[in-house]
């Protein structure tokens, strides 16, 4: 979180005592002589009510506030200053993806040094598995998420092709939607310009929503478009909101493209209309002005209809190929197309590669690599996908610094790395990172 007063101490346990009942003079701590492992002292607290911060000290036992008041008669082996320093409850990264980095590391460091101390992880899940999903996932490493990705539902019962679900099958999903809320999911997630998440539509998501609604669930969105179709995409997910019954929250809120930054202001006039209407529609952000996601994003979804082995295919076919690069030179509202979003393959930023051969160009642009092998960029782009056989974590340059302020100032707005968390040694220093999953708070 972008903000002026310096952070000194995060501490997500409980601020258990009311700091407007300090505030009234009344103290958990009656002993003069108390004693504590640290104290925090003179410190202004904030407890992330929105109430007005007041001077205080902290007391910890363990892993525990102990007492909030003025402790200047107690005692400590650890004595912190915190003059002039705020002090707050530890921030909620409302979409984290740490699935797997925390397997490899569970000390979080990226998100613990930046003061985050809880983590929700959206847009996909590692659950439910049927056998097959769980053979590729162990493959790919993964492990598992607190809601229930909408594609994951999707691929276990139809797969990963382009068709809709037949009324049995929709009968499965809501099944599976309500056997993880009973077993304490948090609500349906997903990613819409990412198949198989792609291929769901509004009808489809709408049903596995109201099964979550039961369970006083939540639906949270990378939207269909941050593009192009944003005004679209923001009206989706207000319907999906009325029609199922249960809150939305709109992952990493962005206006993508020069072209669409002016309707940023468009998009937070719908929302708070929408929610005078009553309607539960909040959004998280992560305070960059570029995007992080894969250089596969920047062909259209059709590519993967039938998975990964399945677009690596269409990519060796020559005929195919002509037509992918034809869609993604083609400026189009059908899918988002990041790459003409970015307005030049200079704002694509190659991050991470899976293959040793191809992991020196990390920290290029996309550009840069074409000129290097004499290609033309999408032709480059298919390239390396089909090379590397994987993603390619890919940072693209897509946002207005002026609508990443404007979003920060929102009270609906929460902050959200969309990054996994990581530290600078080990595994991690195998791929570059986007800067969100060290500094975004």
């Amino acid at each position: 979180m972008r903000i002026k007063l310096q952070t000194l101490l995060t501490l997500a346990l409980t601020f258990s005592l009311s700091l407007s009942a300090i505030a009234q003079g009344q103290s958990r701590s009656k002993s003069k002589l108390q004693s504590f492992d640290v104290i925090i002292r003179g410190g202004t607290l904030y407890d992330g009510s929105g109430r007005p911060p007041i001077k205080a000290d902290v007391g910890i036992k363990g892993d525990r506030i102990a007492a909030v008041g003025n402790l200047s008669r107690a005692t400590a082996p650890t004595i912190v200053d915190a003059r002039g320093l705020a002090v707050a409850p530890g921030f909620i990264n409302m979409l984290s993806h740490s699935e797997t980095s925390l397997i490899r590391d569970p000390r979080s460091l990226s998100e613990i040094k930046q003061g985050v101390t809880t983590q929700i992880f959206g847009e996909l899940s590692m659950g439910p598995l049927n056998d097959q999903m769980k053979q590729r996932l162990r493959e790919q490493q993964e492990n598992f998420a607190s809601f229930i990705g909408a594609a994951t539902i999707r691929e276990n019962v139809i797969g990963l092709e382009d068709k809709p679900p037949t009324p049995g099958q929709l009968d499965q999903m809501r099944e599976l939607v309500r056997n993880e809320m009973e077993q304490g999911a948090l609500g349906i997630t997903t990613a819409l310009i990412y198949p198989p998440a792609f291929f769901a539509k509004t009808d489809e998501l709408i049903e596995l929503c109201k099964v979550a609604a039961k369970y006083k669930g939540k639906y949270t969105v990378h939207m269909r478009s941050e593009g192009n179709q944003l005004i679209e995409g923001v009206q989706e997910t207000i319907r999906i909101s009325r029609e199922a019954g249960l809150p939305a929250e709109i992952y990493h809120l962005k206006a993508a493209g020069v072209s669409n930054w002016p309707k940023m202001d468009q998009v937070i006039r719908m929302i708070e209309a929408a929610r005078r209407q009553g309607l539960k529609i909040t959004a998280n952000m992560y305070t960059y002005p570029a995007g992080g996601t894969g250089l596969d994003a920047a062909m259209p979804p059709w590519v993967f209809d039938g998975g990964r082995e399945a677009a690596y295919k269409r990519l060796q076919d020559p005929d195919v190929r002509k037509k992918i690069a034809d869609a993604i030179r083609t400026p189009t509202n059908e899918w988002e197309n990041l790459y003409l979003l970015s307005g030049s393959p200079d704002r694509i930023l190659l991050a991470s590669f899976r293959t040793e051969k191809l992991k020196p160009l990390t920290g290029k642009t996309l550009a840069e690599v074409a000129r290097m092998r004499g290609k033309d960029p999408v032709e480059t782009i298919m390239d390396l996908v089909l090379e590397d056989r994987s993603r390619i974590g890919t940072i693209y340059f897509l946002m207005s610094e002026d609508n990443i302020k404007k979003q920060i100032r929102l009270p609906w707005v929460s902050f959200g790395s969309d990054a996994a968390s990581i530290a600078p040694e080990g595994v991690f220093l195998k791929s570059s990172a986007h800067p969100r999953a060290y500094g975004n708070f």
